[in-house]
């Protein structure tokens, strides 16, 4: 079973930062990162820069689809190529069947802000606990604003995403 974890940062740094930490965590044997996306925006900036782990696109990873289109509905900003239209309005809808809802982007939209950054994350087979002392270890401080993936949730995810590409 996988976990969809959002974890919010006081820096447009902090992300980057945690992403690095838990890929570290990785080769430890401590989680297994699927795949990954960032969100940092600059004080003073209209909107974030956002990105997908170059470090994670293997097995189990979502793909730039859905990251572009979770970012565009949460940030209004496409990227990574998805075509807004009424394809990308289907898949928006099929978010919500796994718990990728407007209380979701609401809660994201309110706490990720200028100034802040965000680390979208998708794990399997965390020790949470040394995961969390690790990260706390090394300094890395962040709010978790999110987590869900049933298995059911997972499997729907993944099949929605595979149809779209």
């Amino acid at each position: 079973m996988a976990t969809l974890t959002v974890w919010k940062f006081e820096t447009p740094e902090g992300a980057q930062q945690a992403e690095d930490a838990l890929l570290g965590l990785q080769k430890q044997e401590l989680i297994q990162v699927q795949d990954a996306a960032i969100v940092s925006w600059e004080e003073g900036k209209k909107k974030p820069k956002t990105r997908q782990s170059n470090n994670t696109t293997g097995i189990g990873a979502l793909g730039g689809a859905f990251w572009g289109l979770l970012f565009g509905i949460i940030f209004f900003i496409p990227i990574i190529g998805v075509a807004i239209g009424a394809a990308a309005g289907a898949l928006a809808g099929s978010l919500t069947d796994v718990g990728i809802d407007d209380d979701f982007i609401d809660t994201v939209r309110s706490k990720v802000t200028p100034g802040t950054s965000a680390l979208f994350v998708l794990t399997s087979g965390a020790v949470m606990d040394r995961v969390h002392e690790a990260l706390q270890a090394q300094g890395i401080h962040g709010e978790l604003i999110q987590t869900n993936l049933s298995a059911d949730e997972e499997a729907k995810l993944r099949a929605t995403f595979d149809d779209a590409v």
